[in-house]
């Protein structure tokens, strides 16, 4: 699951853009996952390199540079071994109930800038104005030390993924979503993760990504769940097993 990133209007210092960088990305992962025992941190490192070296003619030392989120589940000699990079989750169906593998760095930087985005109605200059300082501002903390992390230009950020293995007996399911998806329970809290993963097994991503735009359609402009967008990129994975 690959989610790129906003870039609120923003210069990147690509020509190519983000979703062109997602496409190359999602192909580079795929292809460097083809060894079922290479360590996932280790092929997104090599992925990020190689898109890296797709575009050299740009800007990639620019704090706005495209970007994503990464997600990886794979199935692999009984284990399941997954991989997180920023908010795109993944979450297990298990014995002993839902367990939620994330990784919301972000959410601990410019708490204030954050609230006065949410300030306003989306659509509205004010809520444009504020957003696109808030992700000037979240541009110069990511991919550093004392930042978050998201995959970019640089392999490094491979390195600060949340990784780990879970036994198949301990999951019957899991799905791996981007966040557009997550906050009807995270954010919206009009669903459990038991409504999410029936209503996935009843209706599939489909179902599940309708309800979300139902529930977004009562609110369009924010003012009930304050948000950066109306509606946000949403899809979904579903495995069971």
């Amino acid at each position: 699951m690959l989610d790129g990133l906003s870039t609120a209007g923003l210069a990147t210092g690509c020509r190519h853009g983000v979703p062109w960088y997602v496409a190359q990305l999602g192909a580079q992962l795929v292809a460097a996952l083809a060894e079922p025992d290479r360590p996932l941190a280790s092929a997104l490192a090599d992925a990020l390199e190689r898109v890296a070296g797709l575009h050299p003619e740009c800007d990639l030392g620019n704090p706005g540079t495209p970007s994503a989120t990464v997600a990886v589940l794979r199935h692999r000699h009984g284990v399941l071994d997954h991989l997180v990079l920023a908010d795109s989750p993944i979450v297990f169906d298990g014995p002993h109930g839902y367990s939620v593998i994330t990784d919301l760095r972000v959410d601990d930087f410019l708490p204030e800038m954050r609230a006065e985005v949410e300030r306003h109605e989306t659509h509205t200059p004010g809520h444009r104005e504020a957003l696109q300082r808030f992700v000037l501002a979240q541009r110069q903390m990511r991919n550093t030390q004392d930042g978050y992390w998201v995959a970019s230009a640089g392999p490094v950020a491979a390195e600060h993924a949340l990784t780990g293995t879970t036994s198949l007996d301990e999951a019957s399911s899991a799905a791996v979503m981007s966040d557009g998806v997550s906050r009807l329970v995270t954010e919206y809290r009009m669903a459990t993760w038991s409504d999410v993963f029936a209503t996935l097994r009843a209706g599939g991503p489909r179902e599940l990504i309708n309800a979300v735009r139902k529930v977004e359609a009562t609110d369009p402009t924010g003012r009930r769940w304050p948000r950066y967008k109306s509606g946000d990129d949403a899809a979904v994975a579903f495995c069971q097993w």
